[in-house]
């Protein structure tokens, strides 16, 4: 079975770490291909720094947390900035070989698989960045002088994520698909959206030319996960929409075949897609297994 999934965040990187715990209990021949947000992308200190690729080839790979800090503390002693963006020993590495391999050519899609054979990730497991193009999403602010666009690392770590009045992103008119993103979709026996932000992550890449169109095009059914609401405020506040999980699939009205809901949500009348409820508190593998199994009761 050709599972794909478009991911972003820490909260995307866990549902796909649960999603190949589940699958190790299964007979059978699985491909996992996750499409990664790369909205998120940004330079610090002359490094290109992927923060969502990052953290699922971390947490897909296995690697322990790494509480190092030695490059952070000199940072902070030397008074180099930013200094808002938390880093670790071990991520600097990351960002200077992605940096130094992207300086002698090679694409972001190419860095990815390189780094991915470094984080031990299995054969049958592909991450893939959504665009080789660069991307960067930024919040714009209302401010005393008037609107400021920050990019969302430095809104989220620095400023605290305050209400923002919409977001752009800066690179979208220019970017395509990375190789295998779109063959990714149009060939998948299912597809996940995991519970990560609707907006600026998993929205992200649906923003990506001819993303979106493949996903109204693939055969496979499409199901997503309610993501913490808790959470999300700030961000599905500047777009217009409630902060609920019948909001939230909202945004995915032209995609969805399934969709889980918390378990106490009242159940929403009129939608096109399968609703089922369920305790999205458990651990990741169960909520995994649970979207797998609602996607594969839909498949025709």
């Amino acid at each position: 079975m050709r599972i794909t999934v478009i991911s972003g965040g820490p909260a995307g990187a866990r549902f796909v770490r649960g999603l190949l715990d589940h699958l190790r209990h299964r007979a059978g021949d699985d491909e996992v291909t996750v499409i990664a947000n790369t909205g998120d992308d940004l330079t610090l200190w002359g490094l290109r720094v992927q923060p969502d690729v990052d953290a699922l080839l971390a947490e897909l790979g296995g690697s322990p947390a790494d509480p190092s800090s030695v490059v952070a503390d000199e940072l902070v002693a030397l008074d180099v900035h930013p200094q808002w963006y938390p880093v670790t020993d071990r991520e600097v590495a990351t960002h200077l070989a992605r940096t130094a391999w992207l300086g002698q050519g090679a694409t972001p899609t190419e860095v990815t698989a390189r780094l991915a054979v470094r984080a031990g990730l299995p054969d049958h497991v592909r991450v893939l960045p959504m665009s080789d193009v660069p991307v960067e999403t930024h919040a714009v602010l209302d401010g005393a002088e008037g609107q400021q666009a920050v990019h969302v690392q430095r809104w989220r770590h620095e400023l605290g994520a305050p209400a923002a009045v919409r977001f752009v992103v800066a690179g979208m008119d220019r970017a395509a698909a990375a190789p295998g993103v779109l063959d990714a979709l149009r060939s998948a026996d299912v597809v996940l959206l995991p519970p990560s932000d609707p907006v600026l992550s998993v929205g992200i890449v649906l923003g990506v030319p001819g993303v979106r169109d493949a996903l109204r095009g693939t055969s496979a059914p499409v199901v997503g996960v309610s993501p913490d609401l808790a959470s999300l405020g700030p961000s599905l506040a500047a777009v217009g929409i409630e902060p609920t999980s019948a909001g939230v699939a909202g945004l995915y009205q032209d995609l969805l075949a399934g969709w889980l809901a918390p378990a106490d949500e009242a159940p929403a009348r009129g939608s096109r897609w399968t609703t089922r409820h369920v305790d999205l508190g458990r651990p990741a593998e169960q909520v995994a297994a649970d979207a797998l199994d609602l996607a594969l009761g839909l498949r025709p």
